[in-house]
């Protein structure tokens, strides 16, 4: 009968024993779940990273000749890309196919957010870059950047597949751009305005 007792004292010890270390292990783990959790939450971030937009709507960063892009519902097949460098910076222009024979290009930039720049060829224009303000169609732009890119072309551009071109950029009030760019240098200048898009208004189609 002693036995019995000691067998069973020693049966419920071993019983509370496994419970307790069964409660540790599960607050241990559970310690580990929150540690993660708070260090996924506070870790370092890049404050500019937009890969969730990139997920759903493309990486404009990617955008290459075959390409659909879709502008505020309008849809575009990216004809021709043209990469341009300057020193250690760069930015890509990629022409749109508007099927009316006026050009549209949508630059990209990362300075250090990306930006998009929808640009509609102006032809006929009387003015030309050089002087710090502009007055074209009511508006005054003011000089913002100017220098010289080398270029090389993919797809179907117009243009030499490398060479060099001049620019001069030019900002209004309101936000809207005014850009001078001359390729190969001829001395003849293309102008065209451009209006600043949100991420938001463009979406990407791999091709």
């Amino acid at each position: 009968m002693d036995g019995l007792l000691v067998a069973l004292i020693v049966l419920v010890a071993l019983v509370a024993i496994a419970g307790l270390v069964v409660v540790l292990l599960a607050r241990n783990a559970a310690k580990k779940q929150a540690r993660k959790a708070a260090w996924e939450a506070n870790r370092p971030r890049d404050p500019f990273s937009s890969a969730d937009t990139d997920s759903l709507r493309g990486d404009p960063r990617r955008i290459k000749a075959g390409d659909m892009v879709d502008v505020r519902g309008e849809n575009f097949a990216v004809r021709g890309t043209l990469r341009l460098t300057e020193g250690g910076y760069s930015w890509t222009e990629q022409l749109l196919d508007t099927g009316t024979g006026r050009r549209r290009w949508l630059s990209v930039e990362e300075d250090p957010d990306i930006e998009l720049v929808l640009w509609d060829e102006l032809r006929d224009v009387t003015v030309a870059p050089g002087p710090r303000d502009l007055h074209l169609d009511g508006r005054v732009y003011t000089s913002h950047e100017h220098g010289r890119a080398q270029f090389t072309g993919e797809g179907t551009t117009g243009l030499h597949p490398n060479g060099t071109m001049r620019y001069h950029d030019y900002r209004a009030g309101d936000g809207t751009r005014l850009s001078f760019e001359d390729f190969g240098e001829t001395g003849k200048w293309e102008c065209a305005r451009g209006e600043v898009l949100s991420r938001y208004d463009v979406t990407i189609f791999a091709a």
